[in-house]
């Protein structure tokens, strides 16, 4: 009887013992868990191993870049012509390299010839004249792979020339991909002005040429920059509404109006890519459109009443063709910089234009005049960058007071 009950205890014992042994108290049995606990950690340290670097070449479709502005991907290359006019992409890794090639204007005049930049992370390393049939020129180069954005603007205007982006190749552990496009789009619609016409040059007696032509010191750029914004330059030196720049003779070979629902204008392309196809308005879809012309105009009206009148009407029906292409797009019709004298025919042509139509979603804009003896001059008298600096202060202003009345 004593030797059945003592095994009873016994067992009982061990039973108790092995229960205390397997608790989540905080005894012994508790400090037997470290395993699990260190199999957890480890696998919250593990580093996993790096991409591999390949090397990749790709053509700059939309689907690999982000188009910026007015482009035509032809043969192979995507063509730009346009003032500011570009890509932009990103990518993780050690080099880049782009082949360019050029049209016509790489046989001729300097002065011609296409002026482009290309920005690393916002930097520009690369400021180039287009002078070969193809080039490649490497952008970046670094011993551990990093995170870069690649931005590749056209520096002059469409109308002497323009040039291709026929390859982009990377050593990198993914591949190339567009940069996100922003929130608020606008498009500019101009002359030399726009184009910020010999901007690089300060010699007022200077003329025309592509090398001192550089957009990203425009006033629309720069607007373009302080709204965060996308945008689409489509400017055209010495062009008008009724007329081009003249010193006497009317001048119909430069009008904006029959230029704008085309790609671009330059004849030097013509054989690299159909430079004046149709453009389609669904690829760029503005929320608002700055036009500024008219100072062409003045060249050939100077004051005459007759010739007024019948820019007035003009520029009203270029508002029609403007809000066909854009139906949703708030219309600025802007002018001053070099002149301001055609002012109240663009007040005027507004009223007309939203007296026939009804539409009502337009402004215009006056531009301060620009001060040479404060602010200085660029060639043949065009405004320096920081009267371009101011000009882009009064139309932010312009714009986000339209923001807030929306």
């Amino acid at each position: 009887m004593n030797i059945t009950k003592n095994l009873i205890f016994t067992t009982v014992s061990l039973i108790l013992s092995a229960a205390m042994l397997t608790s989540c108290g905080n005894g012994t049995a508790a400090q037997t868990k470290p395993d699990t606990t260190t199999i957890a950690e480890a696998s919250e340290t593990t580093v996993p191993e790096p991409l591999l670097i390949t090397e990749k070449t790709v053509s700059p479709d939309e689907t690999i870049v982000k188009l910026i502005g007015r482009s035509k991907y032809e043969n192979n290359t995507l063509w730009l012509a346009h003032s500011a006019s570009g890509i932009e992409f990103t990518f993780r890794g050690t080099k880049a390299s782009i082949d360019i090639v050029g049209d016509s204007t790489v046989y001729g005049d300097v002065n011609s010839q296409a002026r482009f930049a290309v920005y690393i992370n916002g930097k520009r390393t690369l400021d180039e004249m287009v002078d070969k049939e193809e080039k490649t020129y490497d952008i970046f180069s670094s011993e551990t792979a990093e995170d870069v954005t690649v931005k590749v603007i056209k520096l002059s205007e469409a109308g002497n020339s323009a040039f291709g982006i026929k390859n982009i190749t990377v050593n990198s552990e993914g591949g190339v991909l567009p940069t996100p496009e922003k929130d608020m789009k606008i498009e500019f619609i101009g002359d030399s002005i726009t184009c910020a016409y010999g901007v690089d040059d300060e010699v007022k007696e200077h003329h025309f040429s592509t090398t001192t032509e550089d957009a990203t010191k425009s006033y629309a750029y720069k607007t373009a920059e302080m709204l965060d914004a996308d945008y689409s330059m489509e400017s055209f030196s010495g062009h008008g509404i009724i007329s081009g720049y003249t010193s006497g003779k009317k001048n119909t070979y430069q009008l904006v109006p029959s230029l704008y629902e085309q790609f671009a204008n330059t004849s030097s392309a013509k054989s690299f890519c159909a430079i004046d196809d149709p453009w389609d308005f669904t690829r760029f879809v503005p929320d608002y459109i700055v036009i500024n012309l008219g100072t062409n105009d003045d060249s050939y009206i100077k004051g005459d009443q007759e010739k007024k009148d019948e820019f007035t009407a003009q520029y009203a029906e270029f508002l029609k063709m403007v809000r066909k292409d854009n139906p949703a797009a708030h219309i600025i019709c802007s002018l001053g910089i070099m002149g301001d004298s055609l002012y109240s025919c663009i007040q005027d042509a507004a009223e007309r234009y939203s007296s026939e139509t009804g539409d009502t979603n337009i402004s215009t804009l006056h531009f301060t005049p620009q001060d040479i003896g404060k602010n200085g001059v660029a060639a043949d008298w065009h405004p320096s960058e920081k009267t371009h600096g101011i000009a882009a202060n009064e139309l932010v202003d312009h714009i986000r007071q339209l923001m807030q009345e929306q």
